[in-house]
């Protein structure tokens, strides 16, 4: 649509019909309709926010000119911010200055009125129409004011354009808002790099949140404009290309720049059109319409949208190194040339200079490609090097090519590496680095692959690359005393390592062949094998390594879905691991991975149930795996603890035989001491009167809250009880049921806030525990249905619902594992399931991974024997997809 001028006949028309805000609306709808149609014809969103930006111009003009005309010779109509750079996106904020002078010198005080009420009438319409103009009035005194005490302030004049009014004013306010009188080139830098780096802590230091901003996030549209205002202050210099004149860029960065800017403008165009709104976060609900736009379609359309999500995460990778590289540069160029420089000599290849180091000659990299990776090992080895001169990472990145499959397979080369990682300090921030730098992708070309490689799902949050470095960090933090007291026991193991820089190994390569095709542990072994021999890693190291990689999710996957009760599962999961070293190793490795996984995933259950895992394989081990321990050899030594335990407390052997006569063996496998001492002394204190019983305490042996359920048996408990703990905002982690042979039955429940956090406010347990005492006095009050609302991000990442029965190897139960979306109410539901089907749940062990729910119940039938026939097992099947649905 062409747009009148905003002194045409045309807007004279509108603006003094009696229908003009309707005509105006209907105006700015044909021009947004307008402008999203040659956006998906293809036209570049670099040509449609400018054009956005001058037909709000002509239409704000036009709005000044009916309302303020020739009084706006004391009044400055100008643009700000991102309008004032021209860049309006179809829901960008219309940010607008007016400037005003009502005390200049010899001012008719008679005209003041008159100004504010056209200001009045002009912003009205504004509203009226739509538009909602972020705005501000001052004068330039109050605009010098504000700008020096706050550099949002200054940036924001910076990128003024004069609209409509007086240029003189406009002239006066830019004459003294320059860095000569307030923010002077350096204290401006230094305030924006104190912007940037508390920005980037907001986002968690990194780019590769599976939900990213692609304006404020690290390598989003906020990094390419703070080099332009740096730069701008400096040089008072306009827009990108005058980079690339001043030779602050080659033609090669200016283009990578320039492409990333224009990716993320079309993809911010995008947003906005798709969401009807000011929407800058990359939600899940936007990725695979997002992913269709932009040419992505492949049959599987999670494949699609991983790849999608890859580009992006690659193209805000190459921002952040450009916006590093520029910044440094700026700062050595610009702000220091004149200070006396500080040059210790390093080497025949590299200088320090200002305690950063430096490329001796351009030509250090070509003449020595190994330097490519000496200079990482030079920066652990010097404490006082804080960083890489800017040139030098200019030069490591035009470089790259030189790493080629003879640079790999070349021995020094792999010495130093291996050097890398078995410094004694430096090894994550160097690995990061190398990362930033495009080293590691172009060493380890399988690792290359996965940069800026998501997983569609709620599970992992980060990229692969990103999520393999912080398994990196993590395990290194094992190491060190100052982190000693977040995980002590990994600390005390890691002091007994033998070779850490295995374990840095395993790390990196435990997620390399994601994506890949085929069972990325199996996958990833070989690449790790293929590794170790290439380094000269010896065959029992490499063995050890190898079947790291390979049996990596091993150890969780025991904790988290078997009963680490059963003497049987810890035989089983020790012979697996065959000795106390791979032990070692793969505990560390296991904690590191979950905790670099998802940042809410990790709590003090995991931690509990993992722990508990090792001491008692560490055990196994010890005893020796031909004597593995029996059933009822543990169970004696679990009486023999907890009769000690409860003598302690004073509690008589008659009183403890007299509880313990009514349950079986299986309560002495299934429970540790302390839980039983607990539980026997809140049974042997209890009157009829106070049944049912209902007590919570706040933290367990195994981390997490127990809620102990002591009350006659019916068979709705299960269903009730889970709904309650549900609808209360609980987690459950783990539930164990136990009928006495009086007909009584002892459950507990291993819960936390969904927040992962404990339950330590009085009020919160008391609350917790009268509501379920009165769901089990009065179960047809009590409500089965959930009504706590679903997480947004859970209608994205549905699982069909999967339901698998396994045999128990000593046929106490039928094993029912299912899978299926996690979503409020699934256990009540799995609970009413068994009530309808007539079948007895003895224990679960519940783990969500994301929205994924993958639970396993330990049932029977009525008379506590497996489910034997399939009719059986397909009728509580049908009844379980019933209830919770099919996906």
């Amino acid at each position: 649509m062409k747009t009148a001028d905003s002194n045409s006949p045309a807007y004279n028309d509108l603006l003094s019909s009696a229908e003009r805000i309707k005509s105006l609306r209907e105006l700015i709808q044909q021009n947004n309709s307008n402008l999203t149609e040659r956006f998906h014809a293809g036209i570049p969103a670099a040509e449609l926010i400018r054009a956005r930006s001058d037909f709000m111009d002509e239409l704000l003009g036009a709005c000044w000119n009916h309302f303020l005309g020739p009084d706006a010779e004391r009044l400055a109509l100008i643009a700000v911010g991102g309008y004032g750079r021209r860049e309006l996106h179809p829901h960008s904020d219309i940010d607008v200055l007016i400037l005003l002078d009502f005390h200049g010198s010899g001012a008719d005080q008679s005209e003041e009125p008159r100004c504010r009420q056209g200001l009045a009438d002009f912003f009205n319409l504004l509203w009226d129409i739509g538009l909602k103009p972020a705005h501000s009035v001052r004068t330039v005194d109050e605009c010098v004011e504000q700008a020096r005490q706050d550099q949002t302030v200054i940036t924001n004049l910076m990128e003024s354009r004069l609209l409509c009014g007086s240029s003189t004013l406009f002239k006066e306010l830019w004459a003294r808002i320059g860095p000569e009188h307030i923010w002077p080139s350096q204290e401006f830098f230094e305030a924006k790099m104190a912007e940037q780096a508390a920005r980037y802590a907001k986002y968690h230091d990194t780019a590769y949140n599976l939900e990213p901003n692609i304006k404020e996030g690290p390598g989003g549209l906020r990094d390419i404009q703070i080099i332009g205002w740096i730069i701008k202050r400096h040089y008072n210099v306009s827009n990108l290309n005058d980079l690339l004149l001043h030779g602050w860029l080659t033609e090669a960065e200016y283009a990578e720049l320039t492409q990333a800017q224009h990716f993320l403008w079309q993809l911010r165009f995008a947003l906005h059109t798709l969401t009807g709104r000011c929407e800058d976060r990359l939600l899940f609900e936007y990725q695979k319409d997002l992913a269709r736009q932009f040419g992505y379609q492949d049959p599987d359309i999670n494949e699609a949208v991983e790849q999608f999500m890859q580009r992006y995460f690659r193209t805000v990778m190459g921002l952040e190194r450009l916006n590093e590289m520029l910044l440094q540069l700026f700062k050595e160029a610009a702000l220091h040339r004149d200070e006396d420089a500080v040059i210790l000599p390093i080497n025949r290849y590299f200088q320090a200079v200002n305690n950063y180091i430096e490329a001796l000659h351009p030509n250090v990299f070509r003449e020595q490609p190994l330097a490519l990776l000496q200079i990482f090992l030079l920066l652990q080895q010097n404490a006082t090097l804080l960083g890489i001169r800017a040139a030098t990472i200019r030069l490591i990145r035009q470089h790259l090519y030189l790493i080629d499959e003879n640079f790999r397979r070349n021995p020094e080369a792999c010495r130093l590496f291996m050097e890398i990682l078995r410094q004694p300090g430096g090894i994550t921030h160097q690995l990061r680095r190398m990362n930033r730098y495009g080293i590691l992708a172009a060493y380890l070309p399988a690792f290359g692959r996965v940069v800026g490689r998501m997983q569609y799902d709620l599970f992992h949050v980060y990229t692969v690359d990103e999520h393999t470095l912080f398994v990196v960090r993590n395990l290194r933090r094992f190491a060190l005393e100052k982190h000693r007291a977040e995980h002590p026991l990994c600390n005390e193991i890691f002091q007994i390592i033998e070779k850490p820089e295995l374990l840095y190994i395993a790390g990196l390569m435990h997620d390399i062949a994601k994506g890949s095709g085929g069972d990325h542990s199996i996958v990833g072994a070989a690449i790790a094998e293929d590794f170790c021999q290439r380094h000269e890693i010896g065959p029992r190291d490499t063995k050890l390594v190898k079947w790291l990689v390979q049996n990596h999710l091993l150890m969780s996957m025991t904790a988290q879905r078997k009963d680490i009760s059963d003497p049987d599962v810890i035989h089983e999961f020790a012979t697996a691991v065959g000795d106390q070293d791979t032990l070692n190793y793969l505990y560390l490795l296991t904690v590191a991975d979950i905790r670099a996984t998802n940042p809410n995933l990790w709590n003090s259950w995991k931690d509990a149930l993992l722990k508990e895992l090792y001491l008692t394989a560490r055990w196994a081990f010890r005893r020796g795996l031909a004597k593995p321990l029996e059933q009822q050899e543990k169970i004696n030594a679990v009486k023999t603890e907890s009769r000690a335990l409860l003598r302690r407390l004073g509690i008589s052997d008659r009183t403890i035989d007299k509880v313990w006569q009514t349950v079986n063996d299986e309560y002495f496998l299934r429970y540790l001491a302390e839980e039983i001492a607990w539980h026997t002394v809140a049974i042997s204190a209890c009157k009829p009167g106070d049944l049912p019983l209902v007590l919570l305490r706040p933290v367990s042996q195994r981390g997490s809250a127990e809620i102990f359920l002591y009350a006659k048996d019916q068979d709705f408990i299960f269903a009730y009880s889970t709904a309650v703990l549900d609808q209360l905002g609980l987690t459950v982690f783990d539930a164990k049921i136990v009928t006495s042979a009086d007909g009584y039955v002892l459950n507990s429940y291993h819960v936390l806030e969904q927040t992962g956090e404990p339950i330590d406010d009085h009020l919160r347990q008391t609350q917790i525990c009268s509501r379920l005492r009165a769901c089990l006095l009065q179960p047809s009050c009590a409500p089965l249905r959930v009504h706590r609302r679903e997480p947004r991000q859970i209608k994205h990442f549905t699982v069909p619902t999967q339901i698998y029965f396994h045999e128990d190897p000593q046929n106490r139960y039928s094993i029912l594992e299912l899978v299926a979306t996690d979503r409020p109410g699934l256990l009540s539901k799995v609970g009413q399931a068994f009530l309808q089907c007539e079948v007895r749940l003895y224990n679960a062990k519940i783990s969500t991974i994301g929205s994924r729910a993958e639970d396993i119940f330990y049932i029977t039938d009525q008379q506590d024997h497996p489910l034997s026939s399939e009719r059986q097992k397909r009728q509580l099947s049908e009844a379980i997809i019933a209830l919770v649905g099919t996906s």
